[in-house]
């Protein structure tokens, strides 16, 4: 079957052109931050929402990661319909309809409607980052593009950071609801950022008979480097999400007994990698894909040996280790699902992205029962077995093919 050519406008970047590359990152970055911000600020209010709705840790915790769901569902949705939605217009229009359940969040009592609604705010996070992540492959060079995903996936550690920060600190000075309402708004100033600057593309013209959906899944589920990509993404989820969402209640029970204002002030423990996950890129063009993803996962398996020590210094170093690994070895996969990519990118884009929050619910639910069950330690153990079963898929990350993707 003939593949389709696909002509594409270079990223025009409007008012911020002239100002290179930084400028280019550091709104890209803002984007990320404004799109992803409501995923990781409601952990930080896990221990309060706990209370408020009188569950245990692990239904909590699933309640709050059910974004997951809609996240995975999303990207399976743009991974089939990606050739018919304008990039720009579907990632502004997401992003301020996400402002909406985020509001309801605020005024809802019952916990049903509470998870339904995380469902429904990660379906639109993650078509507006599917469709970001799609519309940098399509818009920048190869060589612009890894610097592009390495701002976006900055602006991801941001809202680790600042989210969980604002969240914690909105929740303690003015309420619960208050915290969600403000995010809310949050979600609006990035509808309008995307609008206003992120340049518009010219109609995709394709030439030939282009290969259905289910074509191009098939394409890239049988191509083993999207299929070790894929996998380590469900990995990295699983991983993080298992330590970041368990974490709060050690944190916030005895020996360390830290209060919700404290507990927020934590997560300064991302703040390192806002700083090292933009040299994702570089360590791939020295070091390539796989051994750059071999030393950010062994910084975070050394991470994770000091989350089971009784003590805050240890543990806090631990952190910010789990997150600078976890975070630089998302970049470095992220970037080159692109690059392997040998059909519709947004469609491989959106598979990687289903299989990535796929793994983000796996955590949740599997780490959460392990938690409330046998304990931190075992959880802690079924991370690093997570951390070791990406390595070795890593092996197959390799691009057998540089031909340029089509779009």
């Amino acid at each position: 079957m003939a593949q389709p050519t696909v002509n594409a406008a270079r990223i025009d970047a409007g008012p911020g052109e002239g100002k290179g590359a930084l400028m280019r990152g550091f709104v890209i970055g803002l984007i990320s931050f404004l799109t992803l911000i409501d995923l990781f600020g409601s952990q930080a209010l896990l221990p309060s929402l706990t209370l408020a709705y009188g569950v245990d840790a692990a239904t909590m915790g699933f309640a709050v990661n059910a974004s997951t769901i809609g996240m995975a569902v999303a990207g399976l949705a743009v991974a089939l319909f990606s050739r018919h939605l304008d990039r720009k217009t579907g990632i502004w229009v997401s992003l301020a309809l996400l402002a909406v359940p985020t509001a309801l969040l605020g005024v809802t009592q019952d916990l049903t409607t509470f998870t339904l609604l995380r469902i429904a705010q990660g379906v639109l996070m993650s078509a507006a980052f599917t469709l970001t992540m799609a519309y940098l492959a399509e818009e920048c060079t190869a060589a612009e593009a890894t610097g592009a995903m390495a701002a976006y996936i900055t602006g991801n550690v941001a809202s680790n950071l600042f989210g969980r920060l604002i969240a914690a600190s909105s929740a303690d000075l003015l309420g619960l609801s208050e915290s969600f309402y403000l995010f809310g708004l949050l979600n609006l100033a990035g509808a309008g950022l995307a609008f206003f600057y992120l340049g518009r593309t010219t109609r995709r013209e394709v030439t030939g008979t282009p290969p259905s959906p289910l074509t191009v899944w098939g394409i890239h589920l049988r191509n083993p480097a999207l299929q070790a990509s894929f996998a380590i993404g469900f990995l990295i989820l699983f991983a993080f999400i298992g330590v970041f969402t368990y974490v709060n209640y050690v944190l916030a029970r005895p020996p360390l007994s830290l209060s919700p204002v404290a507990l927020g002030f934590v997560y300064l423990v991302f703040l390192p990698a806002i700083f090292t996950t933009p040299m994702a890129g570089r360590m791939v063009a020295k070091f390539g894909v796989r051994r750059a993803f071999y030393l950010s996962m062994a910084v975070a398996g050394v991470g994770l040996a000091l989350l089971v020590l009784p003590s805050l210094p240890p543990v806090l170093l631990g952190l910010t280790l789990v997150g600078v690994g976890t975070f630089c070895a998302q970049a470095a996969t992220t970037a080159f699902v692109g690059r392997a990519a040998t059909a519709d990118r947004a469609a491989a884009s959106g598979l990687y992205l289903a299989s990535y929050y796929l793994g983000g619910l796996a955590g949740s639910l599997v780490l959460g029962r392990v938690f409330d069950g046998l304990g931190w330690e075992a959880a802690v153990l079924g991370v690093a077995i997570a951390i070791a079963l990406s390595c070795a898929l890593a092996t197959r990350l390799v691009v057998r093919d540089e031909a340029p993707a089509t779009a």
